[in-house]
């Protein structure tokens, strides 16, 4: 049996465009990419913490060190600059892969810089 678990996450990042004429998709710094092991072109889920949205899109990967999280196309409708979101990555995983099994979270300052990565959820 296969079953659905968070792969990673990038918490709190700030929103730095909203591009609705844009072909699509999330434009996200490639250093944050990197940490969060996320690829380009890869389904992402994106919940917008000031307003509610939640929304599927994918990413594609920005200038490393840029700090950019762009919302594009149909999607840019759904956050505006400023706003604070949960990027997160899910996977498929057998019962074997279960027991060793932890996400990646990744944690940002107001700037979209990276300050930690670990396995458990902070409060």
């Amino acid at each position: 049996m296969q079953r659905i678990f968070l792969k990673s996450k990038l918490h709190r990042v700030t929103t730095t465009a909203s591009e609705v004429d844009y072909e699509g998709s999330c434009e996200i710094d490639g250093i944050l990419l990197d940490a969060a092991g996320i690829d380009t072109f890869e389904q992402i889920q994106i919940y917008n913490i000031n307003n509610g949205n939640r929304f599927t899109t994918y990413a594609i990967r920005g200038k490393d060190n840029s700090g950019v999280i762009s919302v594009n196309g149909a999607a840019a409708h759904k956050a505006k600059v400023g706003d604070l979101l949960i990027i997160a990555s899910y996977a498929s995983y057998n019962e074997d892969d279960i027991k060793n099994y932890t996400p990646t979270l990744c944690y940002v300052d107001a700037d979209n810089v990276l300050t930690k990565v670990g396995n458990q959820i902070t409060l």
